[in-house]
């Protein structure tokens, strides 16, 4: 679990914060997941949103409280956990019921989670490909600048090599000026091969891990719909895979906490429009 050590903390205040905080962003995978979990658990969180678009997770406040500049971000009672499934994984022990990992299947979904954790890159160049302009998401040298400079650089009193991968993919999609089509291949490739491992997984079971909701099934909604939402024929390839996300998003919890604002709606309509009218669209990297 990543619980921050009292150095890697440089906005010292949230360090006497009492009760349970969360850092977020609406439009968040991560977040998103989270919120959801929550839900569920009918855990009463203190949201403050940090709006990623703006960059205020590169703030030196922010990163003062995350050295990665990522949200979601959890504080309980002064205690600094980030990374979502890490949160989940400390909420669950404190708040145990209704149970969405089982205990006697803990390590294994500890796996899955990481598995799925491994995936989040891949979502990122999707979403930045197919999902959005280039340009929202671009960042200049200034900004990677600011983002190697701020916060501790460390988690646990150690260098951070995470830091690093997440520069270095801000810095690749700088240098090709977007996700470039080799990028988005591998990144479409991963899913498809992590979907039709979950179409089998599915045969004969309600849920991914059995026949009782998980928080498998949560983190795996929130990329299921990141998918659709870029135009990934996710029924078409894989139809007990679209079983489970159509019956899930029947939820209004589930529904409710993905729906886009408005504006962004519109700006994802565009951009598949403009890909599909380029015959660059998710489609066309599907092999």
């Amino acid at each position: 679990m990543v619980e921050l050590a009292a150095s890697d903390v440089l906005t010292k205040e949230v360090l006497q914060w009492q009760g349970l905080h969360l850092f977020h962003f609406i439009g968040s995978s991560c977040s998103q997941k989270l919120r959801i979990y929550a839900g569920l658990k009918n855990i009463d969180l203190t949201l403050h949103h940090i709006n990623l678009v703006k960059r205020e997770n590169q703030t030196d406040w922010y990163m003062g409280i995350n050295p990665r500049g990522l949200v979601p971000t959890l504080i309980d009672d002064g205690k600094v956990i980030i990374e979502s499934n890490d949160i989940i994984t400390y909420l669950e022990k404190k708040f145990p019921a209704p149970e969405l990992i089982p205990p006697d299947r803990a390590d294994e979904v500890g796996d899955l989670l990481h598995f799925e954790d491994q995936l989040h890159l891949d979502l990122r160049a999707i979403t930045a490909r197919f999902f959005v302009p280039t340009g929202m998401l671009q960042r200049s040298d200034e900004q990677l600048q600011q983002y190697e400079n701020a916060g501790s650089g460390q988690v646990n009193g150690k260098p951070d090599a995470h830091k690093a991968a997440e520069l270095a993919f801000w810095q690749e999609m700088k240098n090709h000026n977007g996700i470039p089509d080799l990028r988005a291949q591998a990144a479409v490739s991963a899913f498809r091969d992590a979907l039709n491992a979950h179409e089998e997984n599915l045969r004969g079971q309600r849920y991914l891990l059995g026949d009782t909701l998980s928080v498998l099934d949560i983190a795996w909604y929130i990329y299921a719909n990141r998918l659709v939402s870029v135009g990934y024929p996710l029924t078409g390839l894989h139809p007990r895979v679209g079983a489970w996300f159509n019956g899930l998003r029947q939820q209004k919890l589930f529904r409710d906490e993905v729906k886009p604002p408005l504006p962004v709606k519109v700006i994802s309509a565009v951009t598949r429009l403009a890909h599909r009218a380029r015959r660059s669209h998710i489609e066309t990297f599907i092999s």
